[in-house]
C-alpha cells in the first residue's frame, strides 16, 4: 500500500524524497523495498517503551513553564539551568525542545528578521578562458624554516595550467603583476572574466581588488569556513606535492 501511495505521488508531479517524508520514511527505504520480492514492511520498531518518557502530565508541565511570565523569553538553554538554580528538574534541554517543537513553539519571535541562508551563486564554465581559479602554496626549501611560494592560475574548463611562478614573498602586488601579464601572454580580454579565489590576504588585498576592478573582472570567493570551495588548485597542489615524479 505504501509503495502504491508512493507511486501515485510521483505521478503526480511530486519527489520521491519528499513523498517518502510525508509518510516518515526516507527514499532509500523506499528504493530498497522496491528491489525486493516480497516488499513488505520490514521495520522493527522498540519492543518496549522507555522507561525515562515523559508522560502526557510531564509534557504540558514543560509547555506551562515555557509559557510562563518569567520563561516566555528564554530558549530551554536558559530554562533549564534556570530551573536547576532552584532545585527544580522537569527535562533535559533536549526533551525541551522537541516537546516544543511539536507543539510548534518554535519559533523566530524577536523584532528583528529571522537568519536566512542563501545558496550562493554558482559561476559555470561553458567554454576556455570564462572562469579562472587560483591559490598560493607553500614550497619547502633546503633550508629549515624558509620557504617559497608558488602561484598557480588554472582554467577550470580545461583544467590548464595558464600561470605558475615561485616567488620568495607572498603579496597582493605580485599577484596583480602575474594576473596581468597571463591575460597579455594569452590574449585574453579580461573583460567578464571569473576569477576564483579563497580568502587569503593576497587575494582580497586592496591591490589585486583595484587591479581586477579596473580591467573588469568578475571576482568570486569561497565561502566563510568552506575549505573545498577552491577543489581546482588544491587537487593541483596536492598532485604536485604527492606524485613529485
Amino acid at each position: 500500500m505504501i509503495l502504491e501511495l508512493i507511486d501515485e505521488a510521483m505521478a503526480g508531479g511530486a519527489r520521491l524524497t519528499t513523498s517518502a517524508a510525508a509518510i516518515g520514511l526516507s527514499a532509500r527505504t523506499i528504493i530498497r523495498w522496491r528491489g525486493k520480492q516480497d516488499s513488505f514492511d520490514m521495520r522493527k520498531g522498540p519492543n518496549s517503551t522507555p522507561a525515562n518518557k515523559l508522560d502526557e502530565q510531564e509534557r504540558q508541565w514543560i509547555v506551562d513553564v515555557a509559557n510562563s511570565t518569567e520563561y516566555r523569553d528564554m530558549s530551554p538553554k536558559q530554562i533549564v539551568p534556570n530551573l536547576a538554580d532552584k532545585g527544580v528538574y522537569i527535562g533535559s534541554e533536549s526533551s525541551f525542545y522537541r516537546v516544543l517543537k511539536e507543539h510548534e513553539m518554535i519559533h523566530h519571535r524577536e523584532r528583528s528578521r529571522p537568519a536566512s541562508h542563501h545558496r550562493p551563486k554558482e559561476f559555470v564554465a561553458s567554454g576556455p578562458c570564462q572562469i579562472w581559479t587560483w591559490d598560493i602554496t607553500y614550497l619547502r626549501s633546503s633550508v629549515r624554516g624558509i620557504f617559497f611560494y608558488l602561484y598557480m592560475f588554472v582554467d577550470i574548463w580545461s583544467r590548464k595550467i595558464v600561470a605558475a611562478t615561485v616567488f620568495e614573498d607572498e603579496s597582493m602586488e605580485l599577484s596583480a603583476q602575474l594576473f596581468t601579464r597571463t591575460c597579455f601572454v594569452h590574449g585574453v580580454d579580461p573583460d567578464g572574466l571569473v576569477l576564483h579565489a579563497d580568502n587569503g590576504g593576497p587575494m582580497k588585498g586592496s591591490t589585486m581588488k583595484a587591479t581586477l576592478q579596473r580591467l573588469g573582472v568578475v571576482p568570486s570567493f569561497s565561502r566563510p569556513r568552506v575549505s573545498d570551495d577552491n577543489p581546482y588548485s588544491e587537487a593541483l597542489f596536492r598532485t604536485m606535492k604527492y606524485r613529485p615524479q
